[in-house]
């Protein structure tokens, strides 16, 4: 009988040991979880870098709109929250993020490997490519990117971008300079100063229609580039939200509402000209 009840007193407080265990795990991933966080604040905090049309830009009253800043919105009303933009350099957000100076980046982030060793991305939300920017009186002569690669042509490109990735890839021949934003790069093609600009399509089909006259566009896309947004590493908390709230708006006909706004119509660029 002694043996029966010590043996049970051992179970009830091998049990107890466990429990405990098991709440001060969930503790711990309650406190790690960057969802639970947010919804605790009352705040979602989105990382962008101001700049990136239509993905993200200021309209002449000075506030942030875009692609991004709307599921932004829609991702902060369904979590019942506030949203905060943060307006990051580009070359100094991914270090914000993992400095929790914010909870997430949606500002068009291609999905690579070396920032994937950085971060964690979600499900890749749009998949785009490089394009060329070209000075108009370049237009029969260049007519891919391989007439760009060589050393008779000024390239230029935003720092820390896929663009400057590809142009050191593809036009190492040609002359890179790189600049702090892409507006700065574009604008050396407008004025005369380089003969073509490397980023991402979407910005520059747009940034064609604003300068017409002054430059053309090469709008096939020579590289393939799957946009996804960053969160610090080990959260499967938020990335399971994410992902969810994702595939929600995709079918509900939000994402796509989204798009037509942003990329299939220009009604909004009279909002930031």
């Amino acid at each position: 009988m002694k043996k029966l009840l010590a043996a049970a007193a051992l179970t009830v407080v091998s049990w107890l040991g466990l429990a405990g265990a098991v709440s001060a795990n969930d503790n711990a991933l309650w406190e790690k979880s960057t969802l639970n966080q947010i919804l605790q604040r009352g705040e979602l905090r989105v990382g962008l870098d101001v700049g990136y049309m239509p993905f993200e830009m200021k309209n002449k009253n000075g506030d942030i709109i875009g692609f991004d800043v709307d599921i932004a919105k829609a991702m902060a009303k369904a979590m019942g929250v506030k949203l905060t933009i943060v307006n990051t350099a580009w070359d100094g957000i991914i270090p914000a993020l993992l400095t929790d100076k914010f909870d997430i980046i949606m500002g068009g982030m291609t999905i690579t490997a070396e920032r994937n060793l950085q971060v964690n991305f979600a499900d890749p939300y749009l998949v785009i490519g490089q394009s060329l920017v070209v000075r108009k009186d370049l237009e029969g002569k260049v007519k891919t990117y391989k007439d760009l690669n060589s050393g008779d042509f000024k390239v230029t490109a935003k720092l820390g971008t896929t663009g400057q990735l590809a142009a050191e890839r593809y036009l190492n021949k040609a002359e890179i300079r790189l600049f702090e934003t892409e507006s700065d790069a574009a604008l050396e093609v407008v004025n005369g100063n380089a003969d073509a600009f490397v980023y991402d399509l979407p910005f520059n089909a747009i940034y064609v229609q604003q300068n017409k006259g002054s430059v053309f566009h090469l709008g096939e896309p020579f590289t393939y580039e799957p946009l996804g947004f960053a969160i610090r590493k080990g959260d499967p908390d938020f990335m399971n939200f994410i992902n969810n709230f994702m595939r929600q708006i995709k079918g509900d006909g939000t994402y796509d509402r989204f798009y037509e706004k942003w990329f299939e119509s220009d009604a909004w660029l009279n909002q930031v000209q």
